[in-house]
């Protein structure tokens, strides 16, 4: 079981606006894998001015809240950092679909990462590297 925690210091959320990010419908989330060991998911909340009025970014982030209250213990990943930014429709958005945006999102991003750790040189297991000229293709078919 995942243990959660709440960003709230500037620094923690600038590190995360420099991590990978996704819009889905009125969610913008952005996913940070955490250098240390610690598996805590953190996540954090905001919404900018162009939300509307103090009343309306508090509504949109409670809704963000809940939202990620549901979804993230089914798609949060160990030592990751979460933020969801309030985009102009997360307010108004059918709760139905604001699930599904904040979930799609989780799992895109998810999928990014994963994406981006497969294109990344694998360590080598201290064996001297073949020469790729004399590497014969394998023409073994499965099946």
């Amino acid at each position: 079981m995942l243990k959660f925690e709440r960003l709230r210091k500037r620094p923690d959320f600038l590190l995360a606006a420099k991590a990978p990010a996704l819009s889905r419908g009125a969610v913008f989330v952005q996913m940070r894998k955490r250098p240390d060991q610690d598996p805590v998911v953190r996540v954090g909340f905001t919404a900018t001015k162009k939300i509307g009025g103090a009343v309306d970014r508090n509504r949109a982030k409670r809704r963000l809240r809940e939202a990620a209250r549901l979804v993230l213990p089914l798609h949060a990943r160990p030592s990751h950092d979460y933020v969801f930014i309030a985009r102009g429709g997360t307010t108004t958005r059918e709760w139905g679909r604001l699930l599904d945006d904040v979930k799609t999102a989780l799992i895109s991003l998810a999928a990014e990462h994963d994406r981006a750790g497969a294109r990344l040189p694998q360590p080598s297991s201290g064996a001297a590297p073949k020469d790729a000229s004399s590497q014969q293709p394998d023409l073994k078919v499965s099946g």
